[in-house]
């Protein structure tokens, strides 16, 4: 699968040193401008990595008109794990985080979704867009019935972020049979203010732009946030039913792609 402009190019690293590209890039946004500290992180190289990076398809946005300097300018990565995949190794990464039994129940593929990000330069353009088009082109070609992943508010202070968790319960809670639950050690509640307490347009604006653009496609949250100190990030779990998505963002996503 491939998705193509004049200046980008959007498609699944090839190798080795593909994906070390995108564990560069992820250095640069999680561990340099977010300050995170990733027990694998690289320091000298500047790759930030895990051990699941082995097993998920990396989605590259390529950038052509960047000077090359021996390696693909990335600009933009998503990581991608089949449920197949998963189930015959590793396990999802979110399992440390979610109880993820309602989807290992359903008879459909899902796919995991995680290390969403741009290159600061890049941001309020087309990048996101066209990631999100190559991840539509993904989803397609492999049947995907189900996307789920973890997305995250900056900063670990739950209180100052009581308008968007709770507008995020309150509006967008998940299905029952899709419901994932933060693991109990974990679990952070949601619930922090009562519906009528909460600000919408507020809630709206503290919400970070990927979680924006999974609710504008039909995605809900589970229950219960996760407060995660080595990413300095407050995550929620965000899932969404391929079958519910409008003709408008099908077309969208369909749209320039090659095999």
């Amino acid at each position: 699968m491939q998705v193509e402009t004049q200046r980008y190019e959007v498609r699944l690293a090839r190798d080795a040193d593909e994906i070390r590209a995108a564990q560069r890039l992820r250095y640069i946004v999680f561990v340099e401008e977010r300050g995170a500290e990733a027990a694998e992180a690289d320091h000298e190289a500047r790759l930030e990595k895990d051990a699941f990076d082995a097993h998920f398809d990396h989605l590259l946005l390529i950038d052509h008109a960047a000077p090359r300097d021996g390696d693909l300018h990335v600009v933009g990565v998503y990581r991608l794990l089949r449920g197949a995949v998963a189930q015959a190794g590793p396990g999802f990464y979110g399992q440390h985080e979610y109880d993820l039994d309602p989807l290992l129940r359903l008879d459909r593929e899902v796919v995991e979704l995680g290390r969403s990000c741009v290159h600061p330069a890049h941001r309020g353009g087309a990048a996101m867009h066209l990631l999100w088009q190559g991840l539509g082109a993904y989803v397609i070609r492999n049947g995907i019935g189900i996307m789920f992943g973890v997305a995250s508010f900056p900063g670990t202070d739950v209180a100052a972020l009581a308008q968007p968790l709770s507008h995020l319960h309150h509006a967008h809670l998940a299905p029952p049979e899709l419901r994932v639950r933060t693991l109990d050690r974990h679990h952070v509640d949601m619930d922090i203010l009562p519906p009528e307490a909460i600000d919408r347009r507020e809630a709206m604006r503290m919400m970070p732009p990927l979680i924006k653009a999974y609710l504008r496609l039909g995605g809900v949250v589970g229950d219960g946030a996760y407060v995660d100190r080595d990413f300095n990030t407050v995550d929620v779990c965000l899932l969404m039913d391929t079958a519910r998505m409008t003709a408008r963002y099908r077309d969208m996503y369909s749209r320039n792609v090659s095999a």
